[in-house]
């Protein structure tokens, strides 16, 4: 048997693996377009094209270059040709079009379609070196206690009468409950009875005409609802975000009240802001009964026919907090529908409530907030300032066929209403409402010259190593640097593939990998020297070469990746990102300088009988052992 000579399928499947390496690492040579996306607020709106017109004249009339125009649904994206322009032009576009419409910055792919095709795209880059936006939310407390004390105020009422507590009214005041009563004797009986059951307030007796009990939510209660708010809309967000397909984001949370979102590398900023913005939720209420008094019931007007409306109980069966899932679909005529599914206590209850309410129509109300943005003048500069409304309509009136349980649908939509209230089901509705505090964007100028800085610390690290194994290593150092050029190729074609985000931190990854590789082959090199300096033979000290370090590069990037998989599960952001790099890194560069090196080194020696080996530093006494040539010895 012939040492150091690979069989034929070995060689043909490394060739296999670069080649496919050096395709799906290619698109990462087509940067993207800056670019502006603007997308209609309403699901379903299309932009017309005198909207279109007024867009471009726009452009042109503030000297903002333009060369492409996509139009796919109501969305419109603009290609740019400078980033410097990408600001002014959302500004002026927003100014210009109102609250109807979203305006966001984007990143227009460049990849030729063939690749597109065949599942090769280019690396997501971190908000620091592709630019991006930032979210900062903050969660509107005083509607969110608003809410809370309402739902209290149904509770204490549903107790008082199942008690025969006779009551006269019992309304809000701040974060307490005002409950009179006629007799100073119901008085006394609802104080002992409700600082009983209601364990979260402290309940007092104020002694006046109406014979006053009020319950106050106690301080600690307050502070848990306040910092359940933000947890849940934390978990919210990131879901939404989840549900987007946004590579690395990162969502935290900012103080007692506020989320901070960064979204690197989206596709789709507008809808992303469109999506993460809305404090959208679903109450399913039934028709009001013809004969059924004005208190009772309210009139809401269709959300995509304004005269259009309806009238509803204002009693509330379920809410969308009750949804465990949401899917858009189509029924047997081909209409958009979505397919719900609630959770054991909102399926009882609409049991209950559908099982008698057969024949009557049921309404779904869809409850929004909804920008409103205002320009002030403020120490000489127009400052735009945005507040929040809620909305609510209705987006289906379905009579009930018969009871409904834990699956049932919504129908009446349009195909893009479908799918965002699907979408936004399925992430969880907001404990509270939200609103932007503040939106800033990475400028992609900032984002060039992190990367170009990235880039030049990898090329200037990478020329360094080069010049040192082909003085040191010679033919073998030739090989080695083949072998570090194909290590980056695969390292950059995984990343593509699985769609890792590259950040700063994932460049310095890159940049301690060539390091890595370079070390494994140093390893290699020295030992095949030693063994030709202990008498071995060329072919015998490239076979113990390669198989005696073998163990200890394996030892040593074992240990760095059970670092990295440490890293990656305990880290957020760029830690992350370095953390994948990384490990991904280690696996590359192990390929590369065992496999690919020595595949190159057979290719050279294998299989024949030679007496010189190109590889440096062989000392005189070897020269004799072995009958190595002078040249090698130097």
């Amino acid at each position: 048997m012939m040492l150091n000579k690979y069989p034929l399928w070995k060689n043909l499947l490394i060739v296999l693996v670069l080649a496919l390496a050096v395709i799906y690492s290619v698109p990462n040579l087509y940067p993207p377009d800056p670019a502006i996306q603007i997308t209609p607020n309403k699901s379903g709106a299309v932009l017309s094209e005198r909207s279109l017109e007024q867009i471009r004249a726009n452009l042109i009339e503030n000297n903002i270059d333009f060369f492409g125009e996509e139009v796919t649904g109501g969305t419109v994206l603009f290609r740019l040709t400078d980033n410097e322009q990408q600001l002014p032009a959302k500004d002026r576009l927003q100014r210009m079009l109102g609250d109807e419409f979203v305006v966001a910055l984007n990143r227009a792919p460049t990849t030729p379609q063939w690749l597109l095709d065949i599942g090769a795209g280019p690396m997501t880059l971190g908000l620091d070196l592709s630019g991006g936006v930032h979210f900062l939310m903050e969660v509107d407390m005083e509607s969110y206690m608003k809410g809370q004390m309402k739902n209290y105020q149904a509770e204490v009422k549903r107790l008082l009468r199942e008690e025969d507590i006779k009551y006269r009214r019992v309304t809000i005041e701040e974060n307490s409950l005002r409950i009179s009563f006629k007799t100073e004797e119901l008085q006394d009986q609802a104080d002992t009875f409700l600082g009983r059951e209601m364990a979260d307030f402290r309940a007092t007796t104020v002694s006046n005409k109406a014979n006053d009990v009020i319950l106050a939510l106690t301080e600690q209660k307050v502070k848990d609802l306040q910092s359940y708010a933000v947890k849940q809309n934390l978990t919210t967000i990131r879901n939404r975000v989840n549900e987007l397909g946004v590579a690395e984001p990162l969502v935290q949370r900012q103080g007692s009240n506020r989320i901070v979102v960064q979204l690197p590398g989206v596709q789709d900023t507008a809808t992303a802001k469109k999506v993460l913005g809305k404090a959208a939720n679903l109450s399913f209420r039934l028709e009001a009964e013809p004969d059924a008094g004005r208190f009772s019931n309210e009139e809401y007007n269709f959300r995509n026919d304004d005269f259009r409306s309806a009238r509803v109980e204002k009693k509330e069966i379920i809410s969308g907090d009750r949804v465990t899932n949401a899917q858009p679909s189509f029924d047997e005529n081909g209409q958009p529908q979505v397919n719900i599914s609630l959770d054991s206590t909102g399926a009882n209850i609409m049991a209950k409530v559908t099982r008698k309410a057969i024949k009557r129509r049921m309404a779904v109300l869809f409850i929004e907030q909804k920008p409103t943005t205002r320009y002030e003048m403020q120490d000489g500069k127009e400052v735009a300032i945005t507040k929040y409304t809620e909305t609510r309509g209705i987006i289906s009136l379905a009579t009930i066929q018969s009871q409904l349980g834990s699956s049932f649908r919504i129908t009446g939509l349009e195909p893009a209403e479908a799918s965002e209230l699907a979408l936004l089901l399925r992430a969880g509705a907001l404990a509270a409402p939200m609103y932007f505090v503040e939106e800033r964007t990475v400028g992609p100028s900032l984002g060039k010259d992190n990367i170009e800085q990235g880039v030049t610390s990898v090329l200037v690290g990478l020329a360094l190593v080069l010049v040192f194994m082909m003085i040191f290593y010679r033919l073998f150092g030739f090989y080695a640097n083949i072998a570090l050029f194909f290590n980056l190729v695969i390292l950059i074609a995984l990343m593509s593939m699985i769609g890792a985000t590259l950040t700063l931190p994932g460049i310095a990854g890159i940049v301690l990998t060539v390091g890595m590789a370079v070390d494994a082959n140093v390893l290699i090199f020295s030992r095949i020297r030693e063994e030709l300096n202990d008498g071995r033979s060329p072919q015998h000290a490239i076979n113990e070469g390669y198989d005696r370090a073998f163990v200890t590069i394996f030892d040593a990037n074992l240990t760095t990746l059970i670092v990295a998989v440490i890293l990656f599960a305990v880290g957020t952001g760029p830690v992350k990102g370095f953390a994948v790099t990384l490990s991904l890194g280690i696996i590359t560069s192990m390929f590369t300088a065992i496999v690919l090196t020595r595949s190159l080194v057979n290719m050279t020696y294998g299989g024949r009988r030679i007496n010189t080996l190109s590889i440096g530093g062989i000392n005189k006494d070897a020269i004799t052992k072995n009958n190595l040539t002078v040249e090698d010895a130097k």
